[in-house]
């Protein structure tokens, strides 16, 4: 059988660079800040992370698509992304729990993707000035008018990405580790004492498994929702999410955070650990660097031990901000930026990582479970599942 013809594709960067391959999934033109991420697997997960909103991923391992795509391994309702870039896409995935080619998926869901590169190439110019806006086209393929509409296309800094990717409406989860999600309205939901309010920023579904693994009930609403709505839910805890972009612009969601302190335990990741930061007084700035793939260590101050995490994240929290109330806990290895944190005089605590781990590693999981604890102090209810660290 012979190979489907490929449609000619450009990638054109604000700096100039013009990269040549060819198409794959949906064709047209976006634009986008150029980032990497260096997982060897889990490109179904980034996919669908929506913290990805308004970027251009490429993947640094060479073959991508290999084991295709299953709906159970999902991180939302689907990709938010702005395109996909590989070195060589994988068109005969060959695995039992393959639903999807990567192809056939990203033609369905609207995402172009781009193959044949030198992405190494690439990457280094990202390692060496940064993350870039770039344009990716298959309809357009003059490479100085490309290179035109990125120098014009907006930049990440300062967009409230967050509106584009959160729900609009409250609903509660039930899907535990393992099982298919259930969304139900927010409230239908009963039988676990310990309850969860998780504002979502842009959520990764896997968090909202850990947090029912762990015996909650979860009531998620958008991240536009007051300090009011909220605490009218009656939460034993708040989660703060994930999320895409800037999150200086996030200013609604701050003045939320800022009013729940003190009132209810609170667990922030990634997004959320940033607004944390803000809401205590801390300020973040954009990292030249960004912190994308599975393998990034870090140093949990509190145990001495070097946990390896999932990280997706452009900005951090700038540490000579840093109020007397807040206590650093986990440091980045490679470049020291701040990765956790808590409040010495409110029960709330952050990790700029992603301890839900889809799809891996599983190092930081025990972090759930301090969030449970937290609320049993609070509340005395009994924790359903011992702590796995």
């Amino acid at each position: 059988m012979s190979e489907p013809a490929k449609t000619v594709a450009c990638l054109a960067l604000a700096d100039g660079s013009v990269f040549y391959g060819s198409s794959f999934g949906a064709e047209g033109e976006v634009s986008g800040e150029v980032v990497f991420n260096t997982s060897m697997t889990g490109y179904g997960e980034i996919l669908t992370d929506p913290s990805y909103c308004g970027q251009i991923v490429t993947m640094t391992y060479p073959l991508i698509g290999n084991y295709g795509i299953n709906f159970e391994d999902v991180e939302s309702k689907g990709p938010r992304l702005k395109a996909f870039v590989v070195r060589e896409l994988c068109r005969t995935p060959s695995n039992f729990r393959s639903e999807l080619s990567l192809d056939d998926y990203l033609k369905r869901t609207g995402v172009i993707g781009l193959e044949g590169i030198d992405t190494r190439s690439l990457v280094r110019k990202l390692r060496t000035q940064g993350a870039v806006t770039g344009v990716i086209s298959t309809v357009d393929l003059d490479a100085k008018s490309l290179v035109a509409k990125a120098q014009r296309a907006p930049n990440i800094v300062g967009q409230d990405l967050v509106r584009e990717v959160m729900p609009s409406t409250p609903f509660a989860w039930s899907e535990r580790l393992g099982n298919f999600a259930t969304l139900a309205p927010a409230g239908d939901l009963v039988g676990n004492s310990r309850h969860v309010v998780a504002i979502d920023y842009g959520m990764k579904w896997n968090i909202l498994r850990h947090l029912t693994e762990t015996g909650c009930r979860v009531s998620v609403v958008p991240g536009t929702a007051t300090a009011a709505e909220i605490l009218a839910m009656q939460p034993d805890g708040v989660f703060l999410s994930n999320g895409p972009g800037d999150p200086e612009p996030l200013t609604y969601a701050v003045e939320t955070i800022r009013q729940l302190l003190g009132k209810v335990p609170v667990f922030g990741i990634c997004l959320g650990h940033q607004l944390l930061g803000l809401a205590a007084g801390a300020k973040t700035y954009k990292l030249k660097f960004g912190h994308r793939g599975a393998n990034q260590p870090v140093l949990n101050l509190r145990t001495s031990r070097v946990e390896i995490t999932s990280q997706n994240h452009g900005f951090a929290i700038d540490s000579t901000t840093l109020p007397n109330n807040l206590e650093v806990t986990h440091l980045n290895l490679n470049d020291q930026t701040i990765e956790g944190m808590r409040m010495k005089d409110v029960p709330a605590f952050s990790v700029q990582y992603h301890p839900e781990a889809a799809a891996g590693p599983h190092d930081s999981a025990y972090l759930f479970e301090e969030f449970c604890t937290l609320m049993d102090q609070k509340s005395s209810v009994p924790c359903a599942v011992a702590a796995v660290n």
